[in-house]
């Protein structure tokens, strides 16, 4: 099994769980060329989570004997699943694996914001008590905020509990037909106008690509703030930039952006109502573990001649075929 991941929690379970019928090997450098180099003799490859190592059709061509490309997550963007269809390797995700941990942090980083939690801490340690100008800055309980929740997967569904019990009124727009008794569904255009508070939690698609740009900021309320857990790419980046100059939003929690890493010049890092993370909301030891049991359930089946679970481009999992038949 080749592993890509920097996640030494998912190596070992794997390892505990498949014993003596397998091992796992690592690229001894984390470039593409190292990668493609183990393909060829690798059973199971474990997906990179960061990005930095993309699957993509080199590397299908590549892996002669692969029977599973296992994400340790839920987003396979940086997969080319068509290339690895045509090559009859099925993909698979760990769908829900940390998606308690990343609506924990859509809910705390919102707080965060509507209290100028940041910015409070950054006076303080210059040397000054701002109690005042902190009533003045209009600080928010999450509990009188209107939470739109845009994608309502297992992520969009636990934040907007999560929300729920501390008193927000909590919509959602999907595009699939799924409801939940619990919370109304509205046109995205309705959220968007009537959201206090504004979550992201939607795959990367070419449907959602700059799905929230000038337009959606302009219609935002005034101090709205922005939380994005879904992908650096469904904003218009740019469009938020400007939003924020003009004051158009009270704030925006990032825990994706367009580029990762974040370029070292990028404007984003020059407000104190904008949280940046580096795309690690789904990164708690609680969720990992989550994940690693995941990954060894399915490399297990697969090595135990069974059809993998969670598979996200379509193939059944099937005995490998020679790279001149790819």
């Amino acid at each position: 099994m080749l592993a890509t991941d920097e996640y030494g929690v998912i190596e070992r379970t794997v390892t505990d769980r498949i014993g003596q019928r397998g091992h796992v090997v690592r690229p001894p450098e984390r470039t593409r060329r190292a990668v493609s180099a183990l393909l060829p003799d690798a059973t199971v490859v474990i997906g990179d989570w960061s990005g930095e190592l993309p699957l993509g059709r080199d590397e299908a061509l590549a892996g002669s004997n692969v029977r599973l490309v296992q994400q340790p997550g839920a987003g396979v963007n940086f997969i080319h699943l068509g290339a690895w269809a045509d090559a009859g390797v099925p993909v698979s995700n760990a769908p829900g694996g940390n998606a308690s941990s990343v609506a924990e942090w859509a809910v705390t980083a919102a707080s965060y914001l509507n209290r100028s939690v940041g910015w409070a801490d950054a006076e303080v340690r210059a040397g000054r008590w701002p109690q005042e100008s902190i009533v003045r800055r209009g600080c928010r309980d999450l509990a009188e905020c209107r939470v739109g929740v845009v994608g309502f997967g297992e992520v969009g569904r636990r934040a907007a509990s999560l929300f729920g019990a501390y008193g927000c009124t909590v919509r959602y727009a999907a595009r699939s037909d799924k409801r939940d008794a619990n919370f109304e569904r509205v046109p995205i255009d309705v959220l968007v106008a009537e959201s206090d508070v504004l979550v992201l939690s939607v795959p990367l698609t070419d449907d959602t690509r700059g799905a929230i740009g000038r337009a959606q900021f302009d219609a935002m309320p005034d101090g709205a703030v922005l939380v994005n857990v879904a992908r650096g790419g469904v904003v218009d980046e740019a469009a938020l930039i400007d939003a924020l100059r003009r004051g158009r939003l009270g704030g925006a929690a990032l825990d994706v952006v367009e580029t990762e890493p974040l370029p070292a010049g990028s404007p984003l890092r020059e407000f104190d109502n904008v949280l940046l993370s580096p795309h690690v909301a789904g990164g708690s030891s609680t969720a990992m573990r989550a994940i690693a049991d995941m990954v060894a359930r399915n490399v297990e089946r697969v090595l135990s001649d069974h059809d993998p679970l969670w598979v996200v481009n379509g193939v059944a999992e099937q005995q490998p075929t020679s790279l001149s038949s790819r």
